[in-house]
């Protein structure tokens, strides 16, 4: 993390979204997700058309108190931005060590008010926050009485069974400094596979002034319109969708082939855990390929298996190489298309 030039005030989260208010569009948000929003993937959505891009959750009590944490928790460099970093915290200590150490080197820092993980819930992190409304005002207040508009702060929230629950947490967040507040239309106990709830994005959206971000069921760029039509927020945040489609709010129904070449690219160039890779790479393939490659994707032990795997069956071009990172539909290699219709 040395040697990062000083932050861009144009790349404060806050910012971007008051440019993105004046143009009358919407921002679009990929968000944070466990493992897989690293470097490389950071640089990947931002190439299609992502305004503002989270890392995964960092522990502040681990990242302030370990070198190793730190070391492993966070990987950026001079063209990450704008990011915001965020953070699981439960107490107003950790949080303010946590800015002085990471403040230099992100645009924006999101309190994790949302993760439903049971492990993080006991911690008093995450979902649990969502039952401390005081405690969240305070970490925001303190953090904003000490740097002011020197940092942004985002809060990251699902919503109650109660609205009005929610409502009150909002407001609270709001009177403490908060920049602006993402809310994604599920309590802690919905399942994903039950519909965010737009109408109550909506609704704390109509009683708040700061920014609000809509979070849950984005697929498509056709689905961020319509969430935006339903919720009439400020933007849009993809989890799920973004990581089987990094194109997805470039306008791509499925994800275009250049992003994988980009992602081959990035993760080589800036490192990446290869099981991390992989399943980055299935999630992209998946709905691309027929159900016996991704499984033989999957079965790939080592990078330079990947690679070859890659390499045989696909047209994968390197930087350098005309069309790199340019292609839409799967270039299946000649050979292989003829043998699989046998």
């Amino acid at each position: 993390m040395r040697n990062i030039r000083i932050r861009n005030p144009e790349d404060k989260p806050i910012n971007i979204i008051k440019r993105k208010q004046q143009e009358g569009k919407p921002v679009f948000v990929a968000g944070p997700m466990v493992r897989y929003s690293k470097l490389p993937f950071r640089e990947l959505v931002r190439d299609y058309a992502c305004d503002i891009v989270y890392s995964p959750m960092i522990l502040a009590r681990e990242f302030v108190r370990n070198e190793n944490a730190r070391i492993s928790d966070f990987t950026t460099n001079n063209g990450d931005r704008p990011l915001i970093v965020q953070v699981g915290v439960n107490n107003i200590t950790d949080l303010l060590r946590f800015v002085e150490m990471i403040k230099p080197y992100v645009d924006g820092i999101g309190i994790n008010c949302g993760c439903p993980i049971k492990e993080q819930v006991r911690e008093g992190i995450g979902a649990a926050l969502m039952s401390n409304k005081e405690l969240v005002s305070e970490m925001v207040y303190e953090v904003k009485k000490k740097r002011g508009d020197e940092i942004c702060i985002e809060t990251k929230i699902r919503v109650h069974d109660d609205i009005n629950e929610t409502i009150e947490f909002v407001k609270m967040v709001e009177s403490a400094g908060v920049d602006f507040i993402t809310v994604h239309g599920r309590t802690k106990n919905t399942r994903s596979s039950q519909p965010a709830n737009f109408e109550k994005i909506k609704i704390i959206k109509d009683n708040v002034k700061v920014p609000v971000i809509a979070n849950g069921d984005c697929f498509s760029l056709k689905d961020a319109y319509d969430i935006i039509d339903k919720t009439k927020c400020d933007g849009v945040m993809a989890v799920r969708g973004i990581l089987s489609n990094p194109g997805l709010f470039a306008g791509y129904d499925n994800c275009p082939w250049g992003a994988i070449e980009r992602f081959w690219d990035y993760s080589t160039k800036y490192g990446l855990p290869f099981r991390l890779m992989q399943h980055h790479l299935a999630c992209m393939m998946e709905g691309l390929i027929e159900r016996k490659r991704l499984i033989e994707l999957n079965e790939s032990e080592n990078l330079i298996e990947l690679l070859e795997w890659f390499d045989e069956n696909f047209e994968l071009k390197r930087p350098g190489e005309i069309g790199f990172g340019e292609g839409v539909s799967v270039p299946i290699r000649e050979d292989r298309s003829n043998m699989a219709n046998l």
